[in-house]
């Protein structure tokens, strides 16, 4: 059996071991594929029977040009690289990883809330340039502090990372409010069920975690930001193209919005030229809070435990099956 992986790079840059696919079968691993190179993805999967990708697309062209695939796996939770349907037609299970990264974004979204309220990294950067040695008062801070306790946060998206998310808020002192899909009863989460404009103009903080479909795409824009508390917290880790960056990036500049902590990008890398990148108040990180080292060997673990699982003629985590 081949096993081709197409960018395993940025799950394992060497801080991990592929023999839990090499056990398996013979296994290729390359770092990166070019996304938009189709000819070079299908030279890659060649007559590999099992494909691993993260972010290689994986369209119906291609199944098509490499008929020896009988297995897609993901190493990530989102599957949009992947033409579901054209595998699902060819008998093809699509298997991702769920659940593996839920305690780090909780504990990542909360970072990022922390550094907008104690500035952690400019305070640093100041003391190390010496300007608490010049201090003539025993302490120094620049800029407004912000007490977490008594402030509402709302969540939309309330799945795992979302309730997690919730339980931290709320040891920190903060009320948690909760928008989603479906309407829950009360006792069945660990937060009261609102609407999402009543969210919107409920919260201190607004922090997003909702998977990124077509009726999601967007959500945070110039509209409904006109609906959110003046100088609220916008918190994105779960995907960039839930942001109407322009829209954001003006709220900030105007003080509609107190201050962004984002995580992810509508377009990864991030472009030079994104609004956000010059916006007031803007905190950004390099989408890593998936990337502690034990979530990527939970995720490791479940993707191999998924391909075990396929090869005993019992495939899990199929999600077009």
């Amino acid at each position: 059996m081949k096993i081709v992986i197409l960018d395993g790079y940025s799950l394992n840059p060497g801080d991990l071991d592929w023999s839990v696919f090499s056990d398996m079968g013979e296994t290729v691993v390359y770092d990166r594929t070019p996304v938009d190179d189709e000819k070079e993805i299908i030279r890659r999967i060649g007559d590999s029977e099992i494909i691993l990708t993260n972010k290689t697309p994986i369209s119906r062209a291609i199944l098509e040009r490499c008929p020896a695939v009988r297995y897609v796996g993901l190493l990530s939770t989102g599957y949009n690289v992947v033409d579901v349907e054209a595998a699902r037609e060819r008998g093809i299970p699509v298997c991702n990883v769920p659940g593996y990264g839920t305690a780090s974004v909780a504990q990542m979204t909360i970072a990022l809330l922390l550094e907008i309220c104690h500035r952690v990294g400019h305070h640093n950067q100041a003391v190390h340039a010496g300007r608490w040695s010049e201090s003539v008062d025993y302490c120094f801070w620049d800029g407004t502090l912000i007490e977490a306790a008594g402030k509402t946060m709302g969540i939309v998206g309330f799945g795992s990372i979302g309730q997690a998310v919730g339980r931290i808020a709320e040891a920190l002192g903060m009320t948690v409010i909760a928008s989603g899909p479906h309407p829950w009863g009360e006792g069945e989460r660990p937060a009261p069920y609102v609407p999402l404009e009543e969210l919107l103009g409920r919260s201190d903080v607004v922090s997003l975690h909702c998977p990124l479909f077509p009726e999601t795409r967007g959500l945070i824009n110039r509209e409904t930001i006109a609906k959110m508390k003046d100088e609220a917290i916008l918190l994105n880790t779960s995907r960039g193209p839930l942001l109407v960056e322009q829209d954001v990036a003006d709220a900030l500049n105007s003080g509609k919005l107190y201050a962004a902590g984002v995580d992810v990008a509508e377009t990864e890398p991030i472009p030079a030229a994104s609004p956000l990148l010059t916006a007031k108040n803007c905190v950004i990180t390099p989408h890593i809070a998936w990337a502690p080292l034990e979530a990527r060997r939970r995720l490791m673990d479940i993707a191999a435990g998924n391909l075990r699982s396929f090869l005993s003629g019992k495939p899990v985590n199929a999600v077009n099956l």
